[in-house]
């Protein structure tokens, strides 16, 4: 059975206090060698850019997936370059616009990444899906997709 966009019943957005925002953005900065009241990292560290990649229908609303996939990269404290949005459907991967842009965000060095909400948004049809991570991975990054019915969403 195929579901659309609007029957797939989000979960609330987790709620995390400032402090625990804070305390997850601590440990991201002293992973990447931060050192807690400096202004900028030490030189040649940086934070890991991701572009975030969303397809959906036109008139769908896409702005919780959107959230979904901002929280996820700040929780793995991804620097967010982008977030680039196609209102296509289920157009095939060489026709659109969006994914081009992320696939040259890539190539550009300004993203390490592309990150989605789920394959669909990539492709349905697995082969479609394999030649769009190949593509990124030619260029120099990965495509992660996050699982949003894994328990991740749960957490709060």
């Amino acid at each position: 059975m195929v579901r659309t966009q609007q029957e797939l019943r989000l979960p609330p957005l987790p709620r995390r206090t400032d402090g625990e925002r804070r305390r997850r953005q601590a440990l991201a900065d002293n992973a990447a060698g931060h050192i807690p009241g400096e202004r900028k990292a030490p030189s040649g560290v940086e934070r890991f850019q991701v572009v975030i990649y969303l397809c959906a229908a036109p008139n769908a609303d896409i702005n919780r997936t959107r959230a979904y996939c901002e929280d996820y990269a700040r929780t793995f404290g991804w620097e967010i370059t982008g977030v680039i949005e196609d209102r296509v459907g289920l157009l095939p991967p060489a026709g659109r616009e969006g994914l081009e842009r992320a696939l040259q965000a890539v190539e550009e060095k300004r993203a390490g990444a592309v990150l989605t909400a789920w394959r669909s948004m990539i492709s349905t049809i697995a082969q479609e899906y394999d030649e769009v991570a190949r593509e990124i991975e030619k260029r120099g990054g990965f495509l992660h997709v996050m699982n949003l019915n894994s328990e991740w969403v749960g957490e709060s």
